[in-house]
């Protein structure tokens, strides 16, 4: 097998990711194996019940190249009880998700994958208010200390300083010196995969980039954040107000938009790409993408779902 195999944890098990993931199959010619951490029982159900046919390889945590097939799904099989295909998401999958992850970091040792891909799973369940995310869970288990979320799309990607908190959090947990990282990390990542010295926009964190207040966020850390980095960049803009960076004019002239709040920079890349675009945690020893969308609870099982988003991110990896 002369391609390197791309790594997939299904994630929660009764979400949309297994549908997900068939669409792909049918829609995408696949040229790099795909090796899925997941319940093969229950990926058998799930096809039956969403009425498709593709072949699954089973294969063993310490398979060698000549296993994997290119036309099939090869799983590495987690026990899981389950009694109907699709039902609701609870605790129960926790200790199924829990040793997907564990034998996923453990094979991304090996080297022998292009990249790792998970699929979503439940903050509320599985997270339980320890982390904010997947991102902030892989980052620990990993031992990585500066890390950073990437929404990208070849033509733009955004970043978002902090990430799943509440509002009346984000200007507590906004730094110089998690500005400064950030660029830094990013500027990296375009240097290694792309050649390429992005032109990066930075947004301010108040309207207009401004406040009433004597001593604004801008003035203390992001204007300080902006200076040190043309320092050390080139190609380095801002603070720029949200409200009309985004506009058609404006954002032609980057490459990738760091905002200071999630839904600051996510609601616009996710309004003009949709699901063309794929989220990268920067930072990790490898390289991890998470396609853009949640375990969708309300659209399980209904076969409705859009693949974009997946075939997006193992597109990424087979050029890599």
């Amino acid at each position: 097998m002369s391609k390197k195999p791309i790594l997939i944890v299904a994630g929660e098990p009764f979400s949309v990711f297994s549908e997900i993931l068939f669409k792909t199959f049918k829609r995408h010619r696949i040229k790099n194996p795909l090796v899925v951490i997941a319940s093969i029982n229950l990926f058998q159900k799930q096809m039956d019940f969403l009425k498709y046919k593709i072949p699954l390889n089973k294969i063993n945590k310490n398979f060698n190249f000549n296993d994997l097939k290119i036309n099939k799904i090869n799983i590495i099989d987690i026990k899981l009880n389950f009694k109907k295909p699709f039902q609701e998401i609870s605790n129960n999958s926790n200790v199924y998700i829990k040793k997907s992850f564990e034998l996923a970091l453990s094979l991304m040792k090996t080297k022998i994958f292009t990249g790792l891909i998970n699929g979503p799973i439940s903050k509320k369940h599985f997270l339980k208010n320890k982390f904010l995310g997947i991102t902030e869970y892989l980052a620990q288990k990993t031992k990585t200390k500066n890390f950073a979320m990437l929404i990208y799309n070849k033509d733009l990607s955004v970043n978002p300083i902090t990430t799943h908190i509440p509002v009346r959090k984000i200007y507590k947990l906004i730094t110089k010196d998690k500005i400064y990282n950030h660029v830094k990390i990013i500027k990296e990542f375009y240097k290694i995969n792309f050649n390429q010295n992005p032109i990066i926009a930075i947004t301010g964190l108040n309207p207009h980039c401004e406040s009433n207040m004597k001593n604004s966020e801008e003035n203390k850390i992001i204007i300080p954040a902006i200076n040190k980095l043309k320092k050390n960049f080139s190609k380095i803009y801002g603070p720029l107000p949200a409200d009309s960076l985004f506009m058609r004019e404006n954002i032609k002239n980057f490459d990738v938009v760091i905002g200071m709040y999630h839904d600051q920079v996510l609601t616009p890349i996710k309004s003009i790409y949709e699901f063309k675009a794929i989220n990268i945690t920067l930072g990790l020893p490898f390289i991890r993408i998470t396609p853009d969308h949640g375990p969708n609870n309300k659209m399980k099982g209904k076969n409705k779902s859009n693949p974009e988003s997946l075939i997006s991110a193992i597109k990424f990896l087979e050029n890599r």
